[in-house]
């Protein structure tokens, strides 16, 4: 028996001594044995008790699809490639894939509040109240999703973390889905609003276009003249014409003083002819530049203002028309469209968390804090010495 229990002793004796160190050790370094703590524990959440979570991710564009509003295209455009009407739509559609009515949307489609908080998930990882404010369960929907905007491709990068594969992809999926209504929304509230100004419009022109008629219409009638410019042209072709004969008759009689003496009777019947066409000259052309206000070139003036406005008036409702027809095809049809590039994945692996790599940093951290606050301790107590 003693040959057993005499060599026990030392061996005893020694781990009291080493328990007796480790307990000064740790007395005395109690900053490195609370860090010893928390990477332990670090270790075993990271290693144990964190719960798988997913990642899917989808590329997606936001391209118009009226050709016009493609083309449209700024210097700045022309030097990166991209077209800044697109960038501005996909600044747009991320700002409202992060947005509260995104959260609301997505929340009903996918109870995404339910599965957030569920309680089979570790408690740091899950969001703690599943009744929390709106405010505070998107402070976490952002912290498991992210938009980013590649400023040189001109894609948006939608990426979504859940607890599930399938939430995942899902989430992503509603996002694009939702997100195309809401860009085409905008466009086509937008074009009805637009619908709207020109229907007025075009009612206001026909109105003025009536207007405009029956002023030209009017002044027919008082006028007794269908075209004032026809009338005038066959006024005009009038006194050529006279003027025409008139010339003949003076040669005629020139011709005839030759041989015959002034008051021979065809010398008389030729100078009363010349004096009918000439008298019926001057008429004509009074009719055409009379100063009495009744002057056949002012009425043809005064006809062409109101018929250039009657014609104006015309091609401006005509063109309302067309802008109003094809405000209204606007109004009905998808404006805008997302082009998806990588479709939402299905995630077979569970990329978060990245446990290893959380835990090392972990404890790297804690030790590097560790040593610092232990310097200054040690700092301080050798100048109270």
């Amino acid at each position: 028996m003693n040959a057993i229990t005499g060599p026990a002793k030392p061996f005893k004796l020694l781990a009291n001594q080493q328990v007796r160190n480790i307990g000064l050790f740790l007395a005395k370094y109690k900053v490195f044995t609370i860090a010893f703590i928390c990477c332990l524990g670090a270790a075993m959440y990271w290693g144990l008790l964190a719960s798988h979570r997913y990642v899917s991710t989808a590329h997606v564009i936001v391209q118009r699809t009226d050709f016009a509003s493609s083309q449209a295209m700024d210097f700045g455009s022309i030097l990166s490639g991209v077209n800044s009407g697109g960038r501005t739509d996909q600044l747009q559609l991320r700002e409202y894939l992060l947005s509260l009515d995104m959260l609301r949307l997505l929340d009903k489609q996918l109870q995404l509040r339910k599965h957030y908080s569920d309680a089979n998930n570790d408690i740091i990882s899950r969001m703690w109240d599943s009744q929390a404010e709106q405010e505070s369960f998107h402070k976490y929907f952002l912290s498991r999703v992210s938009v980013e905007y590649d400023d040189y491709a001109g894609v948006l990068m939608i990426k979504a973390v859940a607890f599930e594969p399938k939430m995942a992809q899902a989430i992503v999926a509603a996002m694009i889905a939702n997100g195309e209504v809401f860009m085409n929304q905008i466009g086509q509230n937008l074009a009805r609003d637009q619908v709207g100004f020109l229907e007025k419009q075009v009612l206001l022109l026909n109105s003025r276009m009536l207007a405009e008629e029956s002023k030209l219409i009017a002044f027919q009638n008082k006028n007794k003249l269908v075209s004032p410019q026809y009338s005038a042209e066959t006024a005009a072709g009038i006194v050529t014409t006279l003027e025409g004969r008139l010339a003949e008759l003076k040669t005629k009689k020139t011709a005839m003083l030759a041989y015959l003496n002034a008051d021979a009777p065809t010398v008389v019947e030729t100078d009363a002819q010349i004096s009918a066409v000439e008298q019926q000259i001057n008429s004509e052309k009074a009719k055409l530049t009379s100063t009495a206000g009744t002057a056949l070139n002012k009425t043809v003036l005064d006809y062409k203002l109101l018929e250039g406005q009657a014609k104006l008036a015309e091609q401006v409702y005509r063109t309302a028309l067309v802008a109003l027809e094809k405000g209204r095809i606007e109004a009905a049809r998808n404006i805008k469209k997302i082009t998806v590039f990588q479709s939402a994945s299905l995630p077979e692996y569970p990329l978060e968390p990245r446990r290893i790599y959380n835990t090392i940093v972990f404890i790297l951290i804690a030790l590097m804090v560790a040593g610092i606050v232990q310097l200054i301790v040690a700092i301080i107590r050798d100048h109270k010495d």
